[in-house]
């Protein structure tokens, strides 16, 4: 991939909304991906005729903030920009009409990044949707979409510290803090919230030093979707040491393809939560040593870097696209 793939992205459309997106907080990767495919990285070319892949580059994020009405409920200006988006390079370049869209791709952190894609019937079907909200109940499709990790950088910054204690300093099993919102957190919250010294979960802690501080502690973090299926905290578990415990029954996780999520990750069932420190207690103390060990080394493929750097998570989120249009279909 290194030595061959290159990317055109489009040069069309204007700032906010197209070659620019949110660098901090919850939706970061989505504007440091658009951000980094721009001017000087190596993948890029400015040939259309010589590209194998296609970005269009418009956040989703930016699209809520500056074309949604708040409380409308109302997506059409979001769904007709991306139509007309279309339209204009359709018209502009052969590269769409000739693969129906089959070698294009987005990426969008934002929940309604999936619902944003329906809005042209040919990026629904055929292009490739890099997305956070990787759900399989909602249209996600594995062997055409990709899974993006939602990482979090509180005030844009990617953590100067990464790793945590050794496993002899983790005073509790499990952990979790987060809102109260979803199908799945009200189960977590009934059965765990406050009720067990070895699960901890909580609602609401007073700063985030708190949250660290308990998630480094920790032998295993919970990781429950939320609205939609992914969480950051898998990301944070990892960059802390902490094994990952994903409780999102339609998630797809990201780079699975490369990625044995088995090795350093404990999937359980939404159905199963009454049954958590259970489930966490059954496994031995050389299995969890390993996950914990494995979760290290895998870190690297989830870091920022800039620039990029090989097997970080720029790469990482191409790698994924690459191989999906190595294995490239167009639906009529």
């Amino acid at each position: 991939m290194e030595k061959r793939l290159k990317v055109f992205a489009y040069p069309e459309g204007e700032e906010p909304l197209v070659h620019n997106g949110p660098c901090k907080e919850i939706y970061a990767i989505e504007g440091r991906f658009i951000q980094e495919l721009q001017g000087k990285n190596s993948y890029l070319t400015s040939d259309p005729e010589k590209a194998h892949l296609f970005f269009l580059p418009f956040s989703v994020a930016m699209m809520v903030t500056y074309l949604y009405t708040p409380g409308s409920h109302d997506m059409g200006p979001l769904g007709r920009f991306t139509r007309d988006y279309i339209d204009v390079i359709s018209h502009r370049y052969s590269s769409w009409n000739r693969s129906r869209g089959a070698d294009h791709f987005m990426v969008s952190c934002h929940d309604w990044g999936p619902h944003i894609s329906r809005a042209h019937p040919d990026l629904m079907a055929n292009s490739i949707r890099v997305l956070c909200n990787a759900n399989t109940s909602e249209g996600y499709v594995p062997s055409k979409d990709a899974s993006l990790p939602e990482i979090h950088l509180v005030g844009g910054q990617v953590p100067s510290v990464l790793g945590g204690p050794p496993p002899e300093e983790r005073r509790y099993l499990a952990f979790f803090a987060g809102g109260d919102h979803g199908p799945v957190r009200p189960v977590l919250f009934k059965y765990w919230k406050e009720k067990d010294e070895d699960v901890r979960v909580f609602e609401k802690l007073p700063s985030r030093d708190a949250y660290l501080d308990y998630m480094s502690h920790s032998k295993y973090c919970l990781c429950p979707g939320g609205y939609e299926v992914n969480s950051p905290r898998i990301v944070e578990a990892i960059y802390n040491d902490c094994v990952p415990v994903v409780i999102a029954d339609d998630f797809v996780l990201p780079f699975s393809d490369v990625l044995d999520w088995d090795a350093f990750s404990v999937k359980v069932l939404e159905r199963d939560i009454p049954r958590l420190k259970t489930i966490l207690q059954a496994i031995p103390t050389a299995r969890y040593l390993e996950m914990q060990a494995r979760a290290s080394k895998v870190r690297r493929h989830f870091r920022f870097n800039q620039p990029p750097e090989r097997y970080d998570v720029f790469n990482m989120i191409l790698h994924s696209v690459w191989l999906r249009r190595l294995n490239m279909i167009i639906h009529e």
